[in-house]
């Protein structure tokens, strides 16, 4: 429970983070957006590395999965863009795969 709340964590501060950048450069908004964007971001590494795993390839692979969902969930929640059926599917095949990551007997 602490992995998937460290990973939905992560996935808020980056895709908030990245939003405000992308708010700036392509939205036309005030150059402010990047300190909250640039703290979100920096919230994101710190989350993401009290993951508890032996390696930290291992966790950004598994926090891949949960990146996609989280984008496709802002998506839908912040820009009012409903995914498909076909989003939903690579959605939910992302994440199976990383649960399988976080999960496997090693």
């Amino acid at each position: 429970m602490r992995t998937a709340a460290l990973y939905l964590g992560a996935a808020l501060a980056e895709i908030g983070g990245c939003f405000a950048f992308w708010a700036w450069l392509r939205l036309g908004r005030s150059a402010l957006w990047v300190v909250p964007g640039t703290l979100a971001l920096v919230g994101f590494a710190l989350l993401l590395t009290r993951v508890e795993a032996a390696a930290a390839g291992r966790v950004f692979a598994a926090y891949g999965g949960v990146y996609i969902v989280a984008s496709l969930a802002w998506a839908a929640l912040v820009e009012g863009l409903r995914p498909d059926g076909w989003d939903a599917a690579g959605a939910a095949l992302c994440l199976a795969g990383a649960a399988l990551i976080i999960a496997a007997p090693r």
